[in-house]
């Protein structure tokens, strides 16, 4: 290769030719077309470059998630398939782990590569990944510009065009399979679905400031990936609703009434920390104006993204953590959403606001769905059981996945101590009972434990 002055030169001496004697030029041009042709050479992406590459992929999703809106069950759908979606396609290029086909329900083997053709896994992988994501989100002009700098990126590394072309539309393809069988989730028929408020004593009802319908009435039917069934997992009744006041139940409603006029700073910390509402709404006289945030699974995925990166771990690597917190999410907020449409169990702010305190607020708003068990604590304790599982039980990190919405940093000694946190959490922010918060936890530990149970393994088939 020539360096670049002297292309330059021999360009201009072309040209100059030209000018004077055109009957030079078809033989100039042969002459010259080495050099005409000539570009920068093409630089591999190394394996840490083609990871990142997939886990912005997830960040771009969960902007995405956020600009939407989509409530933390929906959330936590979208994750699962994407992942699923990403690591499959990968894994079948790089067949060091095993096919998730036969390990999560109902799922069969999606297309296989085709014999004598070469692929670049990460760059299937995250076509797979965008196209499930494109698909079950409503934004999607927000994956256009990300799409084009990402591809753009592998396409002048140094795969060959048909190496680039054959990657992207086997990533489609296990997109597609994976797409295919999403739709036999149950998903679709519980779209519209409302909830019939109970008259019972102590039943669930809206509270404020929106009063808005219970979400998700009918999550708990939707198929799981890993649990036989939504029920496989019961955990123990709370107290009946009383009003008398030596009753259980009053002592749990007492308790959170009493905590939350006497909040240390530490934790109103560790409530707002927390808090993870997808959409906060704020009222002031007749305006009303809501904040998008983060869901709570999206939080725990980024926790997972943080440490794939300090681990330096490979693409396929770090879409089989993401994948394993997905299911451990998808299948926690199935499992805690059917036993809270059974239970029904009343908020603390319904009660305490009509037989305690009209005025009293909670620390955090209060969401709009019943109140046993605690969902934020079931999906933090299975989530810590997968993180745990992946890095150590004793794995020290920082998280300031929410420092951007004002949420501050946490340290913490361990996954499971982040779960408890987030657990109690709920109990400070004046949302759940402790009961609720213990319930939740519990059954986050048995699903993340399944979840480890079924897809953990690292051998190939």
């Amino acid at each position: 290769m020539e360096p670049a002055l002297s292309v330059i030169r021999y360009n201009r001496l072309f040209f100059n030719i030209l000018k004077t004697n055109k009957t030079l030029f078809t033989g100039l041009v042969f002459l010259c077309l080495p050099f005409l042709a000539c570009k920068q050479a093409t630089k591999p992406l190394s394996a840490t470059e083609q990871a990142e590459l997939y886990q912005s992929a997830v960040d771009k999703l969960t902007e995405v998630i956020i600009y939407d809106i989509f409530t933390p069950p929906v959330a936590s759908r979208i994750y699962a398939y994407s992942n699923l979606a990403a690591y499959e396609a990968m894994r079948n290029i790089t067949p060091t782990h095993p096919s998730m086909a036969g390990r999560i329900n109902g799922f069969s083997a999606a297309p296989a590569p085709e014999n004598g053709k070469t692929y670049n896994a990460p760059l299937a992988g995250i076509k797979a990944f965008l196209t499930v994501a494109r698909s079950m989100t409503f934004s999607t002009q927000y994956f256009d510009d990300f799409e084009q700098v990402v591809f753009e990126k592998f396409k002048h590394s140094d795969l060959s065009a048909a190496v680039y072309e054959q990657s992207l539309a086997y990533g489609t393809a296990v997109g597609n399979h994976v797409l295919a069988y999403a739709k036999t989730d149950h998903y679709t028929p519980t779209r519209g679905m409302r909830y019939t408020l109970k008259k019972l004593p102590g039943s669930w009802q809206p509270t404020p400031p929106s009063y808005a319908d219970a979400v998700e009435p009918k999550w708990g039917t939707i198929r799981p990936l890993v649990l036989d069934s939504a029920g496989l997992f019961p955990v123990p009744p709370h107290a009946p609703y009383s009003t008398d006041k030596n009753s259980a139940y009053r002592k749990e409603l007492t308790e959170v009434y009493d905590l939350s006029k006497n909040l240390t700073e530490e934790q109103k910390r560790i409530a707002w920390f927390w808090d993870d509402n997808a959409l906060v709404m704020e009222v002031q006289g007749h305006t009303m104006t809501a904040s998008k945030k983060m869901t709570p699974g999206g939080h725990w995925l980024a926790i997972g993204q943080r440490l794939n990166r300090a681990q330096k771990y490979d693409a396929l690597q770090s879409a089989q953590v993401n994948l394993l917190i997905s299911v451990a999410l998808f299948d926690g907020f199935i499992a805690c959403w059917n036993i809270k449409y059974q239970t029904h169990r009343v908020r603390p702010e319904t009660v305490i606001n009509a037989d305690m305190d009209k005025n009293w607020m909670p620390y955090l708003q209060t969401p709009a769905f019943p109140e046993y068990p605690s969902g934020h604590s079931t999906i933090s304790a299975a989530s810590a059981a997968v993180l745990s599982s992946f890095f150590g039980d004793n794995t020290a990190f920082t998280d300031s996945t929410e420092y951007v919405f004002g949420h501050g940093v946490g340290q913490f000694s361990s996954f499971r101590a982040a779960a408890a946190e987030a657990s109690v959490s709920r109990l400070y922010g004046g949302i759940h009972y402790r009961s609720g918060c213990d319930a939740g936890a519990g059954l986050g530990e048995n699903i993340g434990k399944k979840v480890l149970e079924r897809l953990s393994s690292t051998t190939g088939k």
